[in-house]
Parts: structure tokens; C-alpha cells; sequence
């Protein structure tokens, strides 16, 4: 796995290599952040031979003594160079406290360039942004595109890969297992449990875990609809369960720091309002989605909007859900000038289903390109009315 290099991440990291600025990738647990920064450390040695490189991985035990920033410098001193240049790679730096201020200290004095990973986006938002506001970069690292997990599995671009991933989703790990669902359910399980009990549990000193599974189970089963937290508070109502809409907020919010999920807000397509309430939720991985509730064939348009939702948001997009007076449109998605509208549908099986998904998409105004993406077993690329009809297979295949 280390010698299949995630070439859109690289991209985006290169031009920092050397730059008085922290390198920081952040992403949910097992997406593959660790296999990047050693693919970083190897390009940076092919390019400077004397470069002394200092590791630390903060999920190995060797690294244990290194608790907060003044074990962290003390470490770092006594493997510094003066002599060439250092780069000081940190694996899961949230682990280690008030590890900020000991990065601005090696920041301020020029001693390495630094780059670090985390699985907590509230770290980085916060405690990081508050000491090295504009002196650091972020770069999101997500579960493999589809296209990535046709490399890394070494499969054709073919329906039958497409169903192994819309069922098993995109963990970089996964090639070591059997393509079994169980096996690989398991495997899942495993990595939600070490999710919650770290970065959730751990950090926010939650007591109440059942509530917290609850809650996780009641988000993958609603993947793309729109609700609120009094929503939510309700559903557990019925489960005897119960919790303040303060309370179902904070947790959503803990989820969401923990890269498990993505909150989608609402714009208003002619009028660029952003909706302060009624969002949805997205998994950032589908195949931990399945891994909580199961593959359940009736969900396959939630399965769809997911898949579509992060393909959008690995090719750099930010994406709102578009309201168009009643209507809905799937996703409205923005990249600098560029923007594209996406309807997302299973098969376009009967006339009233064509009509909603081409008709919302032909109440927009502005020219810019609108698709529908579906299941349906027929020549890619059709358009009705300049609306493309595009298959979910071509869709994740590349960046629109």
C-alpha cells in the first residue's frame, strides 16, 4: 500500500515542501494519512539527500513519553541537526498536549519544516488556528475516490467493482482483507469503536455511549434527508431515550470533529442564502455507514447521494443542498468560478421520476452544467434539454 501513491493529495502538498508554513493533513482515522506523510518523507529525501528526517507516531509505544510539548522539544533536541536541514513529521499529533505551542516555537525559530497529521477537525480549527492563525495549511484527507479504489484493489472499471464499492466504501486497509462482506463489516466495526472511544468518548468525556450509538445509528439511516436535532430528540423519544436539543447539537458536533460525518447546509439557489436550519448529513466513509446498519438494498438512493456528496468533496468542491422555491436540488457544487448542479436518482424507471430530476435541474437559470446521475443501465452522457444523464460509475470516474 505504501508504494501506491494518492497523487491529488501530493499535488496539493508539493508546492509547500520547504515553506515556513506547518503542513497539517487531517482526516477521519484509517483514511490513510499516515502512508501519506511516508510518501512525503520519500519525496523529500530524493530530493535533498542530507535532509535528517524525525518521526514521531503517536499510536506506537515507542513514542509514548512524548505527552505534551515540553517532552515533545526535548524530543526534537536531541535528534535536531544543525547542520542540514530537519523536517519534523508528527503522526496523530493531537495526542500529545499543547503540542501547538511547541510547534510555534520551532516555527518561530526556523528549525525544521513541519508537517503533522490528526483525526480531530476541532483541534485544528481551534486550538492550532488561535496560536498559528495564517501560518499553518490544512488539507483534508478522505477514503479513497472510486477511482483510487480501482488502483489500489487492482480492479477494471466494471458494475461489479462499483457494487464492492458502494457496499465496502473506501479504506485504504481493505485490500488486505477478503472482499467479504462480514469480514469486512468487522473490520469496520472496529475502526467505528476506536473512532468513538478516542475522539469522541476520550476528548469530550462523554459517559452516556449508548445514547451516542444510538444517535450514530439514527444518522446512517437518514443519509441524505433533511431534519433538525428536535428531529432527532423525537426519534429517541420513541426509544424511551431521553436528551435536550442542546445535548443531540453537542454530539452531532463531536461526530462531525471526528470526520465520521459532513454536515451539507442548504443555499438558496437563486438568491445564494445559506440556510441557518434543516441540513443533512453524509457519511465520510460508506462503508462504515453499512457497517452500523447494515447493506439494505432499499437504501440505495441515500447509498447514491453519499457516494456522489464525497466524490464532489474529494474533487475539491464545497456542496449545499440547492432549494429552488419547493424544490430540491441534490447538490449545489462550487470550486472558485466553477459551479455544477447534480440530481441523484437510482433509475429513472417511470415519466413522473424523469420529470422531477430533469424538470428541477431546468428551473435554474444560469448556464452552468447540470447532471443526473443514475443507475440505469444505458449509454452514458445523454442529455435532455442540455441536462446530461450521466451514470454513477462515469460520474466518480473523474473531476467535472
Amino acid at each position: 500500500m505504501e508504494n501506491i501513491k494518492r497523487e491529488m493529495y501530493l499535488k496539493r502538498i508539493r508546492p509547500f515542501y520547504d515553506t515556513a508554513l506547518i503542513k497539517v493533513l487531517v482526516g477521519q482515522r484509517r483514511v490513510g494519512k499516515s502512508f501519506l506523510l511516508m510518501q512525503i518523507m520519500e519525496e523529500i529525501k530524493q530530493r535533498n539527500k542530507q535532509a535528517n528526517i524525525i518521526y514521531i507516531d503517536k499510536e506506537k509505544y515507542e513514542f509514548n513519553s512524548i505527552k505534551d510539548d515540553r517532552t515533545l522539544i526535548s524530543y526534537f533536541e536531541k535528534k535536531y541537526r544543525k547542520e542540514v536541514a530537519n523536517y519534523l513529521f508528527i503522526d496523530e499529533v493531537q495526542e500529545i498536549a499543547s503540542f501547538e505551542k511547541a510547534l510555534r516555537s520551532l516555527l518561530n525559530e526556523a528549525k525544521a519544516d513541519i508537517y503533522c497529521t490528526g483525526s480531530n477537525a476541532h483541534i485544528f480549527s481551534a486550538e492550532l488556528a488561535t496560536l498559528l492563525s495564517g501560518r499553518f495549511i490544512q488539507i483534508k484527507i478522505h477514503p479513497l475516490s472510486y477511482p483510487e479504489f480501482l488502483t489500489f484493489h487492482d480492479l477494471k472499471n466494471s458494475q461489479q467493482s462499483l457494487d464492492y464499492f458502494l457496499k465496502l466504501g473506501g479504506l485504504p486497509f481493505l485490500i488486505h482483507l477478503p472482499k467479504e462482506q462480514s469480514v469486512i463489516y468487522e473490520y469496520l466495526k472496529n475502526i467505528i469503536a476506536t473512532i468513538i472511544f478516542k475522539d469522541v468518548v476520550n476528548r469530550h468525556q462523554i459517559r452516556d455511549t449508548m445514547f451516542l450509538d444510538n444517535l450514530l445509528t439514527f444518522v446512517a439511516d437518514n443519509i441524505g434527508n433533511l431534519f433538525s436535532a428536535r428531529k432527532i430528540t423525537d426519534f429517541l423519544k420513541s426509544l424511551h431515550i431521553q436528551k435536550s436539543v442542546g445535548s443531540v447539537i453537542n454530539y452531532i458536533k463531536y461526530l462531525e470533529e471526528a470526520n465520521i460525518i459532513s454536515k451539507v447546509r442548504r443555499m438558496n439557489v437563486q438568491g445564494k442564502k445559506i440556510f441557518d436550519v434543516g441540513e443533512k448529513y453524509y457519511f465520510e466513509d460508506i462503508g462504515i455507514r453499512n457497517a452500523i446498519i447494515g447493506f439494505r438494498p432499499q437504501d440505495i438512493n441515500k447509498i447514491i447521494e453519499n457516494l456522489i456528496f464525497n466524490h464532489l468533496v474529494f474533487c475539491d468542491y464545497s456542496v449545499y443542498v440547492g432549494k429552488l422555491g419547493t424544490k430540491e436540488i441534490d447538490f449545489v457544487a462550487q470550486k472558485e468560478n466553477e459551479k455544477l448542479y447534480v440530481q441523484a436518482a437510482y433509475q429513472l424507471s417511470d415519466t413522473q421520476t424523469v420529470q422531477r430530476e430533469f424538470g428541477n435541474l431546468d428551473l435554474i437559470a444560469d448556464h452552468y452544467p447540470k447532471y443526473v446521475v443514475s443507475m440505469d443501465p444505458m449509454p452514458i452522457n445523454t442529455s435532455y434539454k442540455g441536462i446530461k444523464h450521466i451514470h454513477l460509475r462515469e460520474f466518480l470516474s473523474r473531476c467535472f
